[in-house]
This record gives C-alpha cells, sequence and structure tokens, in this order.
C-alpha cells in the first residue's frame, strides 16, 4: 500500500542543461544557428517504491544516474517528469562536505546544520555525540572545514547527518573515503539504524557492500532502471555488465 511507502519514484525523468558544442561565441551563435545548450538526459522514466524499513542498494556503472537519483529524493534536483513523493524525514550524505560550509569551523557548521534540522542550539548532546562519533580532535574542530582533508569532511558529514536522527537515510559513495576503522565504524552505524527500523538508500560500486546492508536493489544502466528486486539478484546482474 502507498502508505507504507517512504520513497515513490512516478515515470521520473531528469534532464541537465549542458554547452553545445561548438558554440564559443556570439559569432558561432550567428552563423551555426544552433542552440547555444543542449539537453542531457540522466535519468529516464524511472519508478520504484521504497517500503518503510527497507534498505535499498543502488548500483550501476560510473554516469548511470545513481548520485542524481539520490539528490532527486533529497529535492536538490527537480525532475522534468514524473513525480518524486518522500514521506518522511532524511538525512542526505550526498558526497565529500556536501552540505557543509567551507568557511566554517567544524562547531560552527554542527550548530547550523542541526539549527537546520531543527535541533535546538542549547542542547548539547547532539554536539557531543557528534564530535565523539567523528573522532575529531577539538584542535580540528576549530579549524575553517575548508582546511579539512577530504577523511575529515567525510567523517563530520556524516557524524552529523546521523545526528540527524531521520526516518530516510541516503548515502553516496562517501564511505569510500576514509581510513579502514572509520569505514568499519560507519557500517556498524548503519547496520544498528537500519536494526531500528529506519529506511536507508544505499550506493555504493562494492556489491559485498550492498549485500551486508540492503534487502532489495535496482540496478541503472544509461540512466534507466533496467533490473529491480532482492540485493542478491541485482548484485549478479551488476557483477554481468563486467
Amino acid at each position: 500500500m502507498a502508505a507504507d511507502h517512504l520513497i515513490i519514484f512516478d515515470h521520473v525523468s531528469v534532464c541537465y542543461w549542458q554547452n553545445n558544442m561548438g558554440i564559443h561565441s556570439i559569432k558561432d551563435l550567428i552563423t551555426k544557428r544552433k542552440n547555444p545548450f543542449q539537453s542531457k538526459t540522466i535519468l529516464s522514466d524511472v519508478s520504484f517504491t521504497v517500503g518503510r524499513g527497507e534498505s535499498m542498494g543502488i548500483l550501476g556503472r560510473n554516469g548511470s544516474g545513481k548520485s542524481t537519483l539520490l539528490r532527486t529524493v533529497a529535492r536538490l534536483v527537480q525532475p522534468r517528469e514524473g513525480k518524486v513523493t518522500v514521506n518522511g524525514t532524511y538525512a542526505p550524505i550526498l558526497a565529500i562536505g556536501a552540505g557543509l560550509e567551507l568557511e566554517l569551523t567544524g562547531y560552527e557548521n554542527m550548530r547550523l546544520l542541526l539549527s537546520l534540522y531543527g535541533k535546538s542550539r542549547r542542547n548539547t548532546d547532539p554536539i557531543k555525540a557528534i564530535v565523539d562519533f567523528s573522532e575529531l580532535s577539538d584542535d580540528v574542530l576549530r579549524m575553517p572545514a575548508k582546511r579539512y582533508s577530504s577523511g575529515m569532511l567525510a567523517r563530520l558529514a556524516f557524524s552529523i547527518s546521523i545526528a540527524n536522527e531521520a526516518d530516510i537515510l541516503i548515502i553516496d559513495e562517501v564511505l569510500a573515503v576514509g581510513d579502514q576503522g572509520f569505514q568499519a565504524k560507519c557500517m556498524d552505524k548503519i547496520f544498528k539504524i537500519k536494526d531500528e527500523g529506519k529506511t536507508i538508500l544505499f550506493v555504493s560500486h562494492s556489491p559485498g557492500d550492498v549485500l551486508k546492508v540492503c534487502d532489495t536493489a535496482i540496478l541503472l544502466e544509461s540512466g534507466k532502471l533496467t533490473h529491480a528486486g532482492p540485493a542478491a539478484e541485482i548484485c549478479e546482474h551488476y557483477n554481468k555488465l563486467f
């Protein structure tokens, strides 16, 4: 039933505008009589649903539209056609440093994002939890985020997002960054979130990780959804691509 679905994609297509090759000046525009921009389809007629408490993996080659799909769920991208319905709050972890203001310190980013999530700035418990989980030192958290390494940005972004305690956790390949110990810690946290009955969207190039985390999966190829079903079955289809 639709009431049990937290995410519904209904024939969704997403397109981006990009520069048209060969148009570099007003003269080119007049003489060649070509539109300076052309539309590129990233997702084409994609339909699927994600149920409450379901963990869904999203697999596909580079450029197949996986990250764009997650950005569409997070309302960072608007579809050109179709409808996206998200019933619940969500915590997106979409890219290294995504959502962080690089000119602000780690502490300032925590306070800013927690206030956007609706958590009071007077409540220090979320900040303490973020600091403890990220394992970033006080000196690091007092520096502007623009001075962080990619691993530090990933630690901070992931730690803030899980402090949101949202209904839906949206994870891109950001967990591929960082040391092995922190990656294992993140996976343990994801398993805990799954056990709590939260919904997870998980993008990874590792079928092994998808099998560990996800119950179901979908496979994207050139922006089209080609397979959907149990995670083990979709991972087999993914491996055949290579």
